[in-house]
């Protein structure tokens, strides 16, 4: 067990303190946002929320407010920011709006109940919305109502869509139902009580959720149960998929329950207060989630306790996560907190609340998945290099007037770099450990044009350049991590087709080269052979009874 330890933090409130170990991060700011919802964060690390002054806020990745627009009333949904920056944000006053990058109105339309569900967004640009009242719409891109369901009950659970366009939705008549993309009713799954908790959905299209009659759930896609999980109390926090497969939730006992897909237990934490929010995974493997007595846990792949952060007041949204590397979490009151040089999101099947940082809530498609990995890339090797991340691929909202923009000088896009600048960014060149080299994955992927198509605790699969398409030229190979980095070995590198390895013991170190393409990392020599004392006179030493 590592030791704990309990220090104040000197840039927030003295009710903010940290229980964190050596290695753990400290709170970088914490700024009075009146933050009720959960926070979305665009590509670009600019954070959208709902406020307590019912106000759709849009801030950059420091807290500093773009533009705030009015609405009815409060509101508690995740907001949607869309591949287009349109932001999308529902409120008690039983409105959807829509407001285009600059925060104006683009459309409002008008339900039959509060929203607190958060809307989902299809891959056409319609979105899926579920009422208090008991209904679930689809609205068009410009906010017609294309169907209605009636579900005859409260619907708080967020709809979540499939690959195949099914929608998946809990309601308060205790039962998990699915409809068609044209919102027909396909099957209903009944729970033994309500469902507050909002599905999530795996690789293989099953559907998992959480019930108040202390279980948690698992339904194939026709509606039929796979297996459950009793748990010590109602389970109303939202579970995510992890890149490893494990379904992760958390539950008003107080434990975090990590559970293959087979529904044996790989690990179960004890949070030791109650859990209402969805965890989320990061890029190194670990699992961040928060509970209601205000404490933020960090979970190992092996579930053990990594580290804390204790903010003394309750937290019952999600923690959000930048590709920047930042992660914010809001507390009762409406605090926001940001800590820094964080992994981001992991690239798995649904590792956060609806999916991705934006917000969308469906099953990304190939070409989804594919940009969603490259904007995490572009912004990892940014950030690495110091650097403020590039544009994003999507359309970036349009700047603000000078008036209104922070001081802040704006700074040009970063240069691309050259392989030997890939090597040099990350700082840390090639590693021995355990007798073997290692290199930074990253900057070997970015460099040699191999992209890193799915990274788990375990392993990446690399793309070969020019041959991406097919199956047959992709590869996985082991990884380890370093400070929260991911490394691969030298020796599975060259086990890759058309890669060739060569080591100079001065100047320059380990030199791969691949489809035309040479990558140099420095590296530590004498590390690989150290010098080690010897006896002068080893026999006499190893004698029994010698001097």
């Amino acid at each position: 067990m590592r030791k704990i330890l309990a220090f104040s933090l000197a840039l927030v409130p003295a009710s903010l303190s940290a229980v964190q170990a050596q290695s753990s991060p400290q709170v970088a700011w914490f700024k009075d946002l009146k933050v009720l919802s959960n926070v979305a964060v665009a590509d670009n690390g600019d954070l959208v929320f709902v406020g307590s002054d019912t106000r759709v806020h849009r801030t950059d990745a420091r807290g500093v407010e773009r533009w705030n627009y009015a609405t009815g009333d409060i509101g508690r949904a995740h907001p949607i920011v869309t591949p287009q920056g349109t932001v999308i944000a529902a409120s008690y006053d039983d409105n959807v709006y829509a407001l285009d990058p600059a925060g104006k109105l683009l459309w409002k339309t008008k339900l039959d109940g509060d929203v607190y569900a958060s809307p989902a967004l299809r891959a056409d640009g319609s979105v899926v919305v579920a009422t208090a009242g008991g209904s679930v719409y689809a609205l068009g891109p410009g906010g017609q109502v294309l169907w209605t369901y009636k579900v005859g009950a409260p619907v708080f659970s967020s709809p979540a869509v499939a690959a195949d366009g099914t929608i998946y939705f809990g309601a308060q008549d205790n039962q998990l139902h699915a409809l068609t993309p044209g919102g027909q009713p396909k099957w209903a799954f009944r729970a033994g009580s309500l469902v507050f908790s909002s599905p999530a959905i795996d690789r293989q299209g099953n559907v998992y959720f959480g019930s108040s009659d202390r279980r948690i759930y698992s339904v194939s896609p026709e509606g039929k149960r796979r297996w459950t999980r009793e748990t010590g109390l109602f389970v109303n926090a939202s579970p995510i998929v992890t890149s490893g497969d494990l379904v992760v939730v958390g539950s008003y006992d107080g434990k975090v329950y990590a559970v293959n897909t087979t529904g044996e237990d790989e690990w179960v934490y004890d949070a030791g207060a109650p859990v209402a929010a969805a965890a989320a995974e990061l890029a190194d493997g670990s699992v961040v989630v928060p509970d209601l007595s205000g404490t933020v846990h960090a979970i190992g792949r092996a579930g053990q306790a990594l580290w804390k952060i204790a903010a003394g007041k309750k937290i019952d949204t999600n923690v959000a996560v930048s590709d920047q590397g930042m992660l914010y979490f809001s507390t009762e009151g409406g605090g926001l907190s940001a800590v820094q040089k964080q992994p981001p999101l992991a690239d798995g099947p649904w590792t956060t609340f609806r999916g991705v940082p934006s917000g969308w809530g469906h099953t990304l498609t190939v070409q989804e998945a594919q940009a969603r990995a490259a904007a995490r890339k572009a912004a990892a090797n940014a950030v690495l290099a110091g650097r403020p991340s590039a544009p994003p691929s999507r359309p970036a909202p349009p700047a603000q007037p000078p008036a209104t923009k922070p001081p802040t000088p704006a700074t040009p896009p970063a240069p691309t770099r050259t392989p030997e600048q890939y090597a040099q960014a990350a700082g840390q060149g090639a590693r021995t450990l355990d007798g073997r080299v290692y290199l930074p994955l990253a900057d070997v992927a970015g460099a040699l044009g191999t992209p890193i198509r799915l990274l788990t605790p375990r392993t990446a699969t690399l793309a070969l350049p020019g041959q991406a398409t097919t199956t047959a030229n992709v590869r996985a190979v082991p990884v380890r991590y370093v400070n929260r980095l991911p490394f691969v070995p030298l020796a599975a590198l060259t086990g890759l087709p058309g890669v060739k390895a060569a080591a100079h013991r001065a100047p320059t170190g380990v030199v791969l080269t691949l489809a035309g393409r040479t990558l140099t990392f420095p590296l530590n020599f004498p590390a690989l052979t150290p010098l080690r004392s010897q006896p002068e006179y080893p026999a006499v030493l190893r004698k029994p009874g010698g001097v």
